[in-house]
């Protein structure tokens, strides 16, 4: 029995997705600039950005008219209250604005005013389900901008991750250009030999020099593009931690299809669009029903006095005969069959996302491994020779060139590796551990 739980245990454990997508809220103050973590970075980014802030507005616009819709299902009150001077010479009825009220002509009467206060009150009883189809398509619409949001957010969080990974990229490779032109100014402080080998030594160490100036300005568009990934003033300062080291994944890619088709908001927004355009179709059928209204009303009226009371209670049936019915469901079942046209092809979109962004990560992910022992392998060796052997010729800086090259191409590859992660990542619409 303790077996057969373990092995249910485990399948569960399976079956869900390897970390929930991180709910970066919106708490972060935009004062915090350094330091900055991954996970900092990005609710300062979300905090700051305009796009996502309005995503989140029309959530709440959206509610609203989910409470509105809402409000069609209780009666319908007014109050009002009317004062009417008049000389008619023929008989007429106010206009609606003034409750409809009927006047007689002036001839007969002495006074040519009148006063009215009243209450009235108007029950849909049966719609033909138009009330109810309209709060359905109010929910809809809520759910389609709530995946607007999440698309909107998962953007920018990409975004974030890119500049923050290539500004780790850019501080750890300038710190080690600059490292290794120092050592080789160390080591030829005094240049030794004959002129030719003094023109190559000094050739190879403006070499070194130029890839550290190149790393520097480097350095400083990564900076510009997190704070532009930040929405931050430009002349803003900011610096950020992490490690900055290979990462990996372990999930294949049909768990990866499958988490994708369950959290990526676009195809839940297909699907949402395509609940909107049955609701549509419903809708344009009920205009077939007629509507059936309960509506009520007291008044108290009189020229100089308000003592005579109007009261009535009226049961309405009323029908609607649109011109262009036929053309309507037409339409509508037109919009249906191309919203499920719309979400095959965003589903067929999203697995090739998914599959190439697993392609681009997986061969990273054995390429960095395979430049990190040719770099840690270099690494051991320049340090041992730097000890140990002479610093003549232009052996040691054509060596110390190499190493800053395949020092380069790892650093890259990291980089590559980091952000295929990043990507594979939004193609699936979760976060990966």
């Amino acid at each position: 029995m303790k077996k057969y739980c373990a092995i249910a245990l485990a399948l569960l454990c399976a079956a869900l997705p390897a970390a929930a997508q991180k709910e970066y809220g919106l708490k972060f103050s935009s004062l915090i600039n350094d330091d900055l973590t991954l996970e900092n970075a990005i609710r300062l980014g979300l905090e700051n950005n305009s796009e996502f802030l309005s995503a989140r507005q029309e959530i709440i616009i959206a509610e609203q008219k989910i409470n509105e819709a809402k409000f069609r299902f209780l009666p319908q009150f007014s109050l009002q209250g009317t004062a009417t001077w008049y000389d008619l010479e023929y008989p007429m009825v106010l206009p609606d604005a003034v409750a409809n009220r009927f006047l007689p002509s002036t001839d007969t009467l002495s006074e040519k005013k009148f006063f009215g206060v009243g209450v009235t009150a108007t029950q849909y009883l049966y719609s033909g389900g138009r009330i109810r189809g309209t709060l359905k398509m109010a929910r809809a619409n809520l759910k389609q901008v709530q995946s607007r949001y999440e698309t909107v957010k998962n953007a920018v969080v990409l975004d974030i991750k890119k500049s923050f990974n290539n500004l780790l990229h850019a501080q750890e490779y300038a710190r080690f250009t600059q490292k290794t032109l120092d050592t080789a100014n160390q080591w030829y402080a005094r240049p030794s030999g004959d002129a030719w080998t003094q023109i190559r030594q000094r050739a190879l160490l403006a070499d070194l020099a130029v890839r550290n100036n190149q790393a520097k300005r480097a350095l400083g568009e990564a900076q510009l593009a997190m704070l532009v990934s930040l929405n931050k003033e430009l002349n803003s300062t900011i610096t950020i931690k992490g490690d900055f080291v290979p990462v990996k994944t372990n999930w294949d890619l049909p768990h990866l299809n499958l988490w994708a088709m369950e959290f990526r908001p676009e195809l839940k927004s297909a699907i949402y669009a395509l609940e909107a355009d049955n609701i549509s179709i419903d809708l344009a059928l009920s205009k077939r029903y007629p509507d059936i209204i309960l509506n009520g009303s007291y008044e108290q009226m009189g020229a100089d006095t308000l003592e005579d009371v109007n009261k009535q209670i009226s049961l309405a049936v009323r029908l609607p005969i649109p011109y262009n019915f036929s053309e309507q469901i037409a339409q509508k079942k037109a919009e249906q069959r191309k919203s499920s046209l719309r979400r095959a092809a965003i589903e067929d979109k999203i697995r090739i996302q998914v599959a190439s962004n697993f392609e681009s990560m997986r061969f990273w992910q054995d390429e960095v491994l395979q430049r990190q022992a040719v770099y840690r392998d270099l690494k051991t060796r320049i340090e041992a020779a730097g000890k140990t052997a002479a610093k003549t010729g232009t052996s040691p800086l054509e060596a110390l060139l190499a190493y800053e090259q395949t020092a380069a191409g790892y650093f890259e590859a990291i980089l590559k590796n980091r952000v295929a992660k990043a990507e594979l990542e939004w193609a699936i619409g979760q976060d990966l551990q």
